[in-house]
């Protein structure tokens, strides 16, 4: 429990933190920005899923670089791209120089989530890994939250274009506080090469397709609404820019507080003697049923009962979150957890590119959200299959064990 709340752990927390703000800033500010560049909805859309064409297909060779030259340093190099392309945003003024920078973002948040998880492995004994994920999902859930709100009232008084300045300056402040634990981090992370298992042997393991499959499966309908719920709020439910700030703060707010409760209880029942492997799939089922819910009462719910299952599934959301890394930081465990989470993550964020585009010519067409929620509840169905199914039992893999019968041969 000690290590899981390590200065580390909370500087981990902070940079997912920063990372979702800074790739939450244009759905908030997508109304506006509609509005003064003269865009629609399907070129919202794209720019919105543009983020995720680099930020899916760069987390393999991110999660190799973190393993090679050190998740320390790929995580500090990341950050600095990505608050840079945050600030350049404040001065763009076209659709193609939007498309750059938003593919820029991309590359630069991709380092994220497998050094964070590679620096987990090694730092953090496997019993305080609900906790320390927990602390570090409070961070980049808390992020839309922070801001949705602090954006929203920034645009609100002084236009769209001071969010996006003022949030990417800000982000380079964590590279402070960040070199003075980057010593620690360095050597905490370096086993030998030899006790890495390869490409192949992590390729060959059915958890791993179900890890990323129920990862699909969670940011389809999380991306969906992180993207498309301040739209979503105004136009459907006819809110004010405002009204919208003060509800999606709060949600969002809930979920990350979800997430920690949630991170910490596993902790305990585990520590009580408990199955992780029960814990944390209970956890995931009991999610995504709700999710398939919650997004057919948004879809034709009354006002009421569509606000109330906002809330609901972004509690869910968030007591999900601390299994969807701490699963697979388990399985892999220190010598794989960077590349296993790159493979997870390139494929489980296929629907950030998919969920804000499909999003964007369902309303186009239709004009209305109710069909693109219908489409969120299918594909949360998928991730009893990943996350139950497919991840037969949750527990460090033998990697030892898989290289002695290929040295004999």
């Amino acid at each position: 429990m000690r290590a899981a709340r390590s200065p580390i752990v909370f500087l981990l927390a902070a940079v997912l933190f920063i990372n979702y703000v800074d790739r939450g800033t244009m759905p908030t500010a997508a109304h506006l920005m509609q509005g003064d560049l003269h865009l629609n909805y399907e070129q919202m859309g794209m720019l919105m899923s543009a983020f995720f064409w680099t930020y899916t297909f760069v987390q393999i060779p991110v999660g190799w670089l973190a393993e090679r030259y050190g998740p320390h340093r790929i995580l500090a190099a990341g950050l600095t791209i990505w608050a840079s392309a945050t600030m350049l945003v404040g001065v763009a003024h076209t659709f193609s120089e939007l498309l750059v920078l938003r593919l820029l973002l991309g590359v630069g948040e991709s380092s994220g989530f497998p050094s964070v998880a590679k620096i987990l492995a090694a730092v953090v004994p496997a019993k305080g890994l609900g906790t320390a994920n927990g602390i570090v999902a409070l961070g980049y859930l808390v992020g839309p939250a922070v801001g949705t709100y602090a954006g929203g009232t920034l645009m609100a008084h002084f236009g769209w274009r001071s969010s996006f300045l003022v949030f990417g300056a800000l982000s380079l402040l964590w590279l402070l506080p960040w070199s003075r634990v980057a010593g620690q981090v360095r050597t905490a992370v370096q086993p030998s090469a030899q006790e890495s298992p390869t490409w192949g042997m992590i390729l060959q393991q059915p958890s791993l397709w179900g890890t990323a499959l129920g990862l699909f499966s969670s940011n389809y309908v999380f991306y969906f609404m992180l993207n498309w719920l301040p739209s979503y709020l105004q136009t459907e439910r006819g809110m004010s820019t405002l009204q919208m700030t003060q509800y999606a703060t709060w949600a969002y707010l809930g979920c990350a507080a979800s997430a920690l409760v949630m991170g910490w209880a596993i902790d305990r029942y585990i520590a009580r003697g408990g199955s992780a492997n029960a814990a944390y799939k209970s956890v995931m089922a009991i999610a995504h049923l709700g999710s398939v819910a919650c997004m057919l009462c948004m879809a034709s719910g009354s006002p009421t009962m569509a606000i109330v299952s906002m809330f609901v599934f972004l509690a869910l959301s968030g007591a999900s979150s601390p299994g969807v890394y701490a699963m697979c930081q388990i399985l892999a465990g220190p010598r794989a957890s960077g590349r296993w989470v790159g493979i997870q993550n390139s494929l489980g964020n296929f629907p950030g590119i998919i969920a804000p585009w499909l999003t964007g010519v369902i309303i186009q067409r239709t004009g209305h959200f109710t069909y693109a929620f219908v489409v969120a509840a299918a594909m949360s169905l998928l991730g009893l299959v990943g996350w139950i199914w497919m991840v037969p039992k949750l527990q460090e893999l033998k990697w030892k064990q898989a290289v002695q019968p290929s040295a004999v041969a």
